[in-house]
């Protein structure tokens, strides 16, 4: 019986371990999260049911998917790839979701086509860089290529989801280090994008119009506005440029020194609420679902879970979750190190560092040192096709840990003696 769970589970064991620990948080934590959904819907055990229906299913996928060798993952890129880019331009004209095109629904499933996009560019970028690797470096045209596949799918997620764009973007950037591109490249790379994300701040701040600027209009102005609005409410300008006006306001928020105003509870619940929840958890919490702040803070079980963790488990819990993710990133690198080809090495930085970036980017915001933008927290927040795709990320860190071919001086000495015999 023992054997038979053995091959089940099968890959690294301490990643699984991480793994678990974080699905049981999560159960733990959406159930108790998750309060105004219950009270919504009347029934306080639908939301649970439903986000461990997930996890089983993202396990399924996850045993799955470390069954398969990892160097078959290369030819999943160039499929990958096609349906990223159709999905997201599809999304522009068919998916809508609270005033957001974000998701798109097939066979009435829906799933978010950025999440697929993000795993086609790292298998991308994981294979241009392991084909292009020299004695001292990767070739100079490893950037270009890899730039040349960011275009047709980074400026897609940008418009309508900036955070996810950002964050793609740095995880490539940080793909790039660890595959040795010249640093000059890479130098002038952050150049050109700190000029650009700067004239991007300047036409947000110009050109967006926060919900209390527009309420501030002359009533016949918003009128005007709200008839030309009608008239192109199908144009792809007003589908693309529509986030402007979120994007202003989170910046301003996040910048604002005052403090009655960036503390105004009925204009910020999310910022408030998860801050009380922080600052009432002391060292060890309040306990398992016995969480105040749950009731009033938005998105609880999803965006500020992490505020909800802090506040029930304690500041050691906050630590205990976010050393988990270290642990992820490091238990990777070391299986990464251990690769003797290069593919299924950048492949596990590459997504490894997806989970921990996000992960880490989520905490920030949770405990106010970064602005609010509705990233969840990998594999514990409450989600649907994202939470199943992150489990294929971890299945395939697990096939690559029992799958990539080990370089010879990491070999365990018998089996260096019985290779070259």
């Amino acid at each position: 019986m023992e054997r038979k769970i053995s091959n089940l589970f099968k890959g690294d064991k301490v990643i699984w371990m991480i793994f678990f620990f974080l699905c049981i948080i999560s159960v733990v934590e959406v159930y108790s999260a998750s309060a105004q959904l219950t009270y919504k819907s009347g029934n306080y055990l639908k939301p649970v049911i439903y986000h461990t229906t997930i996890l089983v299913a993202g396990i399924f996928c996850t045993i799955v998917t470390l069954n398969i060798p990892c160097r078959f993952f290369k030819l999943l890129t160039p499929i990958l790839l096609s349906v990223s880019f159709v999905s997201l331009i599809a999304v522009y004209f068919v998916g809508k979701v609270n005033d957001a095109s974000r998701w798109i629904s097939i066979f009435g499933i829906p799933f978010q086509p950025s999440e697929i996009a993000k795993g086609a560019l790292i298998l991308a970028t994981a294979q241009i860089l392991s084909a292009m690797q020299r004695e001292k470096g990767a070739d100079r045209l490893a950037m270009p290529y890899i730039l040349f596949v960011c275009v047709f799918i980074i400026p897609l997620i940008f418009f309508e989801n900036f955070s996810t764009a950002a964050l793609l973007s740095f995880v490539i950037f940080l793909m790039m280090v660890i595959g040795r591109v010249p640093w000059t490249q890479l130098g002038k790379l952050v150049t050109g994008v700190l000029l650009i994300v700067g004239l991007a701040v300047a036409i947000v701040m110009t050109f967006g119009v926060t919900d209390k600027e527009n309420a501030a209009k002359e009533p016949v102005e918003v009128a005007a506005n709200a008839e030309a609005g009608d008239k192109n409410e199908n144009g792809i300008v007003d589908k693309v440029f529509h986030r402007m006006g979120a994007w202003k306001m989170r910046m301003e928020d996040f910048l604002d020194d005052d403090p009655q105003s960036k503390y105004d509870v009925k204009k910020k619940p999310q910022r408030v609420h998860g801050n009380v929840a922080i600052g009432t958890s002391g060292i060890l919490g309040k306990g398992p679902g016995r969480s105040v702040e749950r009731d009033f803070l938005p998105a609880a079980h999803c965006d500020f879970i992490y505020a909800i963790i802090i506040e029930e488990m304690g500041l050691i819990g906050g630590i205990f979750v976010a050393l988990l993710y270290i642990a992820l990133l490091f238990r990777t690198a070391r299986i990464a190190k251990r690769c003797e080809n290069n593919f299924p090495a950048f492949l596990a930085m590459g997504l490894a560092l997806l989970l921990v970036v996000q992960a880490w980017f989520n905490m920030w915001v949770a405990v106010d040192l970064a602005p609010i933008t509705g990233q969840p927290l990998p594999l514990i927040s409450k989600g649907g096709t994202s939470s199943i795709i992150n489990c294929i990320y971890i299945g395939v860190l697990l096939s690559i840990s029992r799958t990539a071919k080990v370089s010879k001086e990491n070999l365990k000495p018998e089996m260096q003696v019985a290779t070259n015999e």
